[in-house]
């Protein structure tokens, strides 16, 4: 069952927080179909946050067609979301590079500035052409 930190800090809203966790469990495979989310009494107690936010992300997720309320018996995952899962060999070479960024000296924010920049890189600025190798001769 996922577990959700919310950061008050943030500035991110708590029940996008909670959206974006979801997902990210989703993502990882620590959700799968089938599983039910814990309960809004559940999150409250765990995060003292009130239950409407959890309530209106619940219903977000519901909406994306990603959980289902079940009447009487809580909320269950309908559907997973991308391929890769949490002990996939790229999940522990970024584990082990941001272990190399941290022993470094670099804090969060410099590791997902890092992180994001690489991701704007690569998804972004080539989202319309495959990637391809790059040869020696090749100036781009």
């Amino acid at each position: 069952m996922v577990e959700y930190r919310i950061d008050r800090h943030s500035g991110v809203a708590t029940y996008v927080q909670i959206v974006q966790q979801t997902k990210q469990a989703l993502r990882l495979g620590h959700l799968v179909p089938g599983d039910r989310l814990p309960t809004a009494r559940e999150v409250v107690e765990a995060t003292a946050i009130n239950p409407n936010t959890v309530l209106k992300a619940y219903r977000e997720l519901e909406r994306e067609g990603l959980v289902e309320a079940r009447r009487g018996l809580g909320t269950f995952v309908r559907r997973s979301l991308g391929t890769t899962p949490a002990d996939s060999p790229l999940h522990g070479e970024l584990d082990a590079w941001a272990a190399r960024a941290r022993e470094a000296g670099l804090d969060r924010d410099d590791v997902a500035a890092l992180f994001t920049a690489a991701l704007d890189q690569h998804f972004t600025q080539h989202a319309a052409a495959p990637a391809r190798p790059h040869s020696q001769g090749d100036p781009s």
